[in-house]
């Protein structure tokens, strides 16, 4: 979860998506909303190094006025005076030949 603040908000809690992938020793997070990734030794330090990249490119956007872009572009859509994460309709895995 993200704590934002933009222009049109005053503090918001964000639920996003983690995934979490290993590369070699180390484990790689990513979160497929806002393209955002980082890294740690452990799953637990992935993911808080994750939550700090998420918080530093929101307040990046918010500083640079492009946060409203961003979030849209993202599919969040924004009512009653926050912003609401995409639905979630499937996650799944496909087997793929080629």
């Amino acid at each position: 979860m993200a704590t934002i603040k933009n222009m049109r908000t005053t503090v918001q809690n964000l639920t996003l998506t983690v995934q979490v992938f290993k590369e070699g020793k180390y484990f790689v997070s990513y979160n497929p909303e806002l393209k955002v990734a980082s890294c740690g030794k452990n799953i637990e330090e992935a993911k808080d190094k994750l939550k700090e990249a998420i918080s530093g490119f929101l307040k990046a956007a918010k500083e640079m006025n492009t946060l409203d872009e961003i979030m849209e572009e993202a599919g969040f859509s924004y009512k009653k005076h926050r912003w609401f994460a995409p639905e979630l309709l499937v996650m799944d895995r496909l087997s793929l030949a080629f």
